[in-house]
């Protein structure tokens, strides 16, 4: 079967693997689509995301949909079109026995936080554990469903702020997440603003039905103007607006994974103004929730602008590098046979 494997930095290869055949507790899927992450892209320009190095071939991805081939329990039956959640639990820790996101030694697909490393979904078949997989909906098609993980993302960082019905809310950053983060907020009944510096994931903020988009090269947000900022853009003078964008007593939640290097920001209003910062990192159970929305919202399925077959895969993640052209990239991994 083929894979779509990162040796180190800038060395991005596809090659031939065995599949793992499942057993009890475990279904194999036929990969249909696999969605190119912010991770994936740092794993192959630069052999690393923060401390996670690549130390041995890795193969990527966890954003995916496919199909049952065989379930090893015989409950799925071959065919099924199914979407998955890439996490595998560490330990519970007691104060935070509701929130296996941040349980220590957790694992997820095509991640090189452990050695071994985890590896991921970008492959023509791939076995996981039977409670990772989630059936989808009458509708909903297997195109749209690798949209669901990100959407999770999305969604926890909405759990984190505590919901966002009824409130204004600006979301920082019109990257993938960013914008079904956007998108989710809309469908959740919030009055939502997308702010960025490209014009391109700014118009599909708009197909999204936001109610407005701030261009950040000629403006800025509202100062106050906002009950909640989910910050999706990573970038810490991001993080500087975000906290003069909300209101005194309001939220703002870290989403983009900031630099892991000390840096200057002027948090002076956390104090004067009461402001609650939190972090937001992957998601728990709201895939569940995520697989709900996308079937129930199409127009979600506007941030996939690119779909390329495997064996494009180099092209397709140079694709995905530039978000002035591109927004969610997919590799399509069905009917991948034969050499590399």
């Amino acid at each position: 079967m083929l894979a779509v494997v990162v040796h180190g930095a800038g060395d991005l290869r596809l090659e031939e693997r065995e599949p793992v055949e499942p057993g009890p507790g475990e279904v194999q899927l036929a990969v249909a689509y696999v969605g190119i992450c912010g991770s994936d892209l740092h794993y192959y320009r630069n052999g690393r995301v923060g401390a996670f190095e690549v130390v041995e071939p890795l193969v990527v991805g966890h954003e995916m949909s496919g199909t049952v081939v065989r379930d090893g329990d015989g409950v799925l039956a071959p065919g099924t079109p199914v979407t998955l959640h890439p996490a595998t639990p560490g330990t519970p820790e007691p104060a935070i026995l509701d929130r296996p996101s941040i349980w220590p030694g957790s694992r997820y697909l095509g991640s090189a936080a452990t050695l071994p490393h985890t590896q991921g979904a970008a492959q023509s078949l791939v076995t996981v554990r039977t409670d990772q997989v989630r059936v989808l909906p009458d509708g909903l098609g297997l195109r749209t469903a690798a949209l669901a993980e990100p959407l999770g993302v999305g969604l926890h960082a909405i759990r984190r702020a505590g919901g966002v019905a009824g409130r204004r809310v600006l979301v920082s950053g019109a990257g993938p997440v960013g914008l079904l983060a956007a998108g989710a907020a809309v469908a959740l009944g919030a009055e939502v603003t997308v702010s960025d510096v490209l014009a391109h994931p700014l118009g599909l903020a708009l197909r999204l039905g936001v109610d407005s988009v701030v261009d950040l090269t000629s403006a800025e947000p509202t100062p106050e103007g906002y009950d909640v900022v989910l910050e999706c853009a990573g970038v810490p003078a991001a993080l500087d607006t975000a906290v003069r964008s909300v209101r005194r007593g309001g939220v703002v939640v870290a989403v983009g994974m900031l630099p892991a290097q000390a840096r200057p920001y002027t948090l002076a209003a956390l104090v004067a103004r009461e402001i609650d910062l939190r972090g937001s990192f992957r998601f728990d159970d709201e895939i569940d929730q995520a697989v709900e929305l996308l079937a129930a919202h199409p127009s979600l399925a506007s941030v996939v602008t690119d779909v390329f077959p495997a064996r494009e895969a180099v092209a397709a993640f140079d694709r995905a590098v530039d978000p002035a052209v591109s927004s969610k990239v997919l590799l399509d991994l069905r009917a991948e046979e034969g050499p590399a």
